[in-house]
């Protein structure tokens, strides 16, 4: 999922992440995948950060994807 998420457009991340529901479904997602790839302490943080506070985190996110165009650690 991480993968599919960096592969797409701009336009196409924004998006997703704009929707309430569905960027918090997306951050999980991709958080989730970025841990079971990973395996690391940070990807395992985040994922947790997300999972409880993801509906607000989401936007910070979306302004992170704006400028780097990928999520918050999950490069």
């Amino acid at each position: 999922m991480k993968k599919w998420f960096n592969s797409c457009g701009r336009l196409v991340q924004i998006i997703l992440l704009i929707i309430p529901i569905v960027g918090w479904i997306v951050e999980i997602l991709v958080r989730a995948d970025d841990f079971i790839s990973d395996k690391n302490l940070s990807s395992l943080l985040f994922f947790i950060l997300f999972l409880v506070f993801g509906a607000i985190l989401a936007y910070v996110d979306l302004v992170w994807v704006l400028l780097f165009n990928h999520l918050i650690g999950a490069k």
